[in-house]
């Protein structure tokens, strides 16, 4: 019977989530030293006809969410070394012809005009997909075809998505909305890492919040700072998709560059010029096809430079609105 004659006491050691798996079921456990069997045998017939299952299909519900919590728990993931995007079609059913190599710790922009097909990219990486997709492109990991449960479990999705619009409908705080992720990452002792997810996030916001702001009540650019630190010291994706946040109300640069000291692999669809030239290389979408691959050349750095220092002038312009102040001189 497996985990069946186990006592709830020992699966804890590895899953203190135990209990509440069960408790999801309706079933409370009130004697740890009972093993799962026990435990599940003080219930009749009836009630698990209520719940829709029987004792085996639990059992081996709970030994599937044990070893997913365990894998969770001691990172056993796979390491990401390279993810490659092999070209598929553009609209006019063109081949792309290209094959595009991403490490971690890099950054990759996506430009064209509205409607080229940047964000059906981001679509073909989020589902690795396998010519299965109207483009026909296809997603290798470490050069490899990716395994199905890369593809279709959630528990092993690689990519997390930072879009446009984020809300929140959760009634809790910041501080507790991050503790509950960490908590679902099996981290002990999380206080310090969420005091700092906190912190990082205020430095990418144009307005601070506490630890105690509930959620909902978080400004967009607000929001938006607090996902990508959540996504930089949380998440186990080691895919980031940026779909266009030049409007977020965030420190754009420093967002980034959490993201990638982290070993994050970064894309973003944009249309600002200072993001797409902030990576090294660039992809040109057109027809919903990659139309080109731009390596950022050292003049378009030159050219970043100028562009940040305007920038940083124009977020001086807004800082002084937001303070009440006069807009007489320049």
């Amino acid at each position: 019977m497996g985990i069946a004659t186990i006592k709830i006491k020992n699966l804890k050691k590895n899953s203190p989530l135990v209990k509440e798996f069960l408790e999801n079921y309706g079933i409370r456990v009130n004697n740890d030293e009972l093993s799962v069997i026990q435990v599940l045998e003080s219930f009749n017939e009836d009630f698990f006809e209520d719940i829709g299952i029987d004792q085996l299909q639990l059992i081996q519900n709970l030994e599937i969410f044990i070893k997913n919590t365990e894998n969770i728990a001691t990172g056993n993931n796979k390491t990401i070394e390279s993810i490659t995007l092999v070209g598929g079609k553009n609209k006019q059913g063109l081949p792309e012809n290209i094959e595009i190599i991403l490490k971690p710790g890099t950054i990759t922009s996506i430009v064209g005009p509205t409607g080229s097909g940047k964000s059906r990219l981001l679509a073909d990486i989020e589902w690795m997909a396998q010519g299965d997709t109207p483009t026909g492109r296809k997603i290798l990991i470490n050069n490899n075809t990716p395994d199905t449960s890369f593809r279709f479990l959630p528990e092993h999705k690689l990519v997390a998505q930072l879009s446009q619009n984020m809300n929140f409908v959760m009634d809790t705080t910041a501080a507790d909305f991050i503790a509950m992720h960490a908590e679902s990452r099996m981290i002990a002792n999380s206080g310090q890492l969420v005091n700092e997810i906190i912190t990082q996030a205020n430095l990418l916001a144009g307005e601070q919040f506490t630890s105690d702001t509930p959620v909902t009540a978080l400004s967009g650019g607000q929001s938006r700072a607090l996902m990508i630190a959540d996504t930089a010291f949380l998440s186990s994706s080691p895919i980031v998709l940026i779909d266009e946040i030049e409007n977020a109300g965030i420190d754009r640069k420093k967002a980034l560059s959490l993201l990638v000291k982290n070993d994050k692999i970064v894309l973003m669809a944009t249309h600002d010029p200072i993001l797409a030239l902030m990576a090294p290389r660039r992809l040109v979408i057109k027809n919903g096809g990659i139309l080109k691959i731009i390596e950022t050349t050292e003049a378009e750095k030159k050219n970043l430079e100028a562009l940040e220092k305007l920038d940083n002038q124009i977020q001086q312009l807004r800082n002084r609105l937001r303070n009440g102040e006069t807009i007489e001189y320049i």
